[in-house]
């Protein structure tokens, strides 16, 4: 497979992950609509939300249209490397990726975000460290 190749499906799944399946995932009582929820909180929500999509929307078309591959990449590893440094750093500030109910969405034992984003950043890095050995 062509390296570009490579590189343009690595960051539609990340771009799926991020602009996509976290609003579906988020749009719902236990984000956007939770009722436990602070209205400031909620527009902080909805524009990360907003501001990720449109950014991943923005990547599909350079990937796609523009073959601005290394451009895209980096704004889908800040996109995603966000996440992960707020993951890392969420004792300092009291986060916490639990529901109210004490549940977390895990795979294997560790948080879904951290799988699904650790995973397509990982990805990316490696497809162009890839790309640059050839």
């Amino acid at each position: 497979m062509e390296n570009n190749l490579v590189q343009k499906i690595t960051i539609t799944i990340a771009v799926i992950l991020y602009a996509f399946v976290v609003p579906y995932l988020e749009i719902n009582d236990t984000h956007v609509f939770n009722p436990d929820w602070t209205p400031h909180v909620r527009i902080h929500e909805v524009w990360q939300l907003l501001t990720n999509s449109s950014i991943g929307l923005f990547c599909l078309y350079l990937t796609w249209y523009k073959n601005e591959l290394k451009l895209s990449a980096i704004l889908s590893l800040l996109v995603m490397g966000g996440f992960l440094l707020a993951f890392m750093i969420k004792d300092s500030y009291g986060g916490s990726m639990q529901f109210l109910d004490g549940s977390e969405k895990t795979i294997l034992g560790i948080n879904i975000g951290v799988v699904g984003f650790g995973l397509a950043f990982i990805l990316i890095l490696l497809s162009f460290a890839i790309k640059r050995r050839t």
